[in-house]
């Protein structure tokens, strides 16, 4: 053997550099102290493999989920050195729509890239980031369907989300560049949401900004001011803000409102002028403990007369939907989500469209199963809108005068 290895057996002890020793010959091999044999050392034996490392797992702050699907709990990561660790997520999904009463210029039937987006963020340090890039499709109730081929110019480019965050202390911070709006209580893209369609009331709320905004941290409350564009219309004239009420891990209530202190004299597909040059409000309840995620909450809009701009009288629409989602297990969950909707004015007094007409009101029902496995999703939508005192022109259908849509959607893909 090499080196100063001990080997004793049948009563002889050796050792390299020491005297032989003979055991008392009445010791028997039982009674005898034998040292462990180990795995071969030297040359001879290769070393054995590093132990695999287990996954780390982290929770992303951002995108906003409100279940059931859930993001990469293992992302992708790239150490930058210097300039730290980042992320690397993304979802890539597509889905398939048919409707009844389609709104010119849509179709019956539909079939779509709903989601192909990357998302990179660094979470920590002083200096913080996110940016969300890619093709995407915003399915809204009782709308026409927008394909992601043109849903990339009319809503937020293909950076929809991209902003810079300076986080000094963990209770503080300042961000800055294309932001989610603080309003309402559901988030722009599919994969975020109950459903795979927004709401009703969805419609109705600015979902991008571009603009600054400061969040502080005091006990249990959150609180957010933003100064932005409002609607997205480059125009930054609006100002914005959040109180969230962490009551207890089950219960949370928000308050949410924000408003054009000025006036914008202009409006595109993703910037309406009445909605842009009004104000919003909202109280937002959220239970979450086991199986269960529900949330209610109340809705106002308010869209003051400005004839200089062409609104000649006020309007205001007021709401009120209850999301919920029951998970089964850990891959199984039913959501649904029913809302109501009204506005106010009417032709006669010139009040602004807020609905489908003047004065006009709408009711929703959407259903939601969903399967995921690790990474993989599918899920199913039956949606149905019902709307009422509509205006012919502002309605549903080829000839925009139909009082009520029903849809089926299918949306699959993965989060990665």
């Amino acid at each position: 053997m090499i080196g100063c290895m001990a080997w004793s057996m049948s009563g002889i002890a050796l050792a390299q550099d020491a005297p032989i020793e003979l055991l008392d010959p009445t010791t028997t091999l039982a009674q005898a102290t034998i040292p462990p044999i180990g795995p071969p050392t030297g040359p001879q034996a290769p070393a054995a493999p590093p132990p695999v490392p287990a996954a780390t797992t982290v929770t992303l702050p951002a995108p906003g989920m409100a279940g059931p699907l859930t993001l990469n709990p293992s992302p992708f990561s790239i150490d930058l050195g210097p300039a730290g660790r980042t992320y690397v997520s993304g979802v890539v999904s597509g889905l398939g729509l048919a409707q009844t009463n389609a709104t010119p210029p849509d179709h019956a039937g539909r079939l779509d890239v709903s989601n192909a987006q990357i998302i990179l963020q660094k979470t920590d340090g002083l200096v913080q980031y996110y940016v969300q890039v890619g093709a995407y499709t915003l399915p809204i109730l009782g709308t026409s369907f927008t394909p992601s081929s043109q849903a990339l110019s009319d809503f937020f480019s293909p950076v929809p989300l991209a902003y810079v965050k300076l986080a000094p202390t963990a209770n503080f911070s300042i961000e800055a560049g294309k932001l989610p709006t603080l309003i309402g209580a559901e988030y722009t893209f599919t994969f975020e949401n109950m459903n795979i369609e927004r709401g009703l009331l969805w419609n109705q709320e600015p979902a991008v900004s571009r603009g600054v905004q400061v969040n502080g941290t005091i006990g249990p409350v959150a609180l957010a001011l933003s100064f932005n564009d409002g609607y997205y219309s480059d125009r930054f004239n609006w100002l914005s803000g959040s109180a969230v009420w962490t009551i207890n891990p089950a219960n949370t209530l928000t308050f949410a409102a924000g408003g054009n202190f000025g006036r914008t004299g202009f409006s595109s597909f993703a910037a309406p002028l009445p909605q842009d040059n009004g104000s919003i409000y909202n109280i937002i309840y959220t239970y979450a403990s086991g199986p269960w995620t529900i949330t209610p909450y109340l809705q106002a809009d308010y869209v003051p007369r400005d004839t200089s701009i062409g609104i000649v009288h006020s309007a205001a629409s007021f709401g009120g939907a209850v999301l919920a989602n029951y998970a089964f297990n850990a891959n199984d969950s039913l959501a649904g989500r029913v809302e109501y909707l009204a506005t106010t004015g009417s032709l006669s007094d010139g009040a602004p469209n807020l609905l489908y007409g003047p004065g006009s009101k709408a009711l929703s029902f959407t259903l939601t199963p969903t399967y995921q496995y690790k990474r993989f999703f599918a899920r199913l939508e039956f949606s149905y809108v019902k709307a009422f005192d509509t205006t012919p022109g502002d309605a549903l259908g080829p000839s925009f005068a139909a009082a009520s849509q029903v849809r089926g959607l299918v949306e699959t893909g993965f989060l990665f």
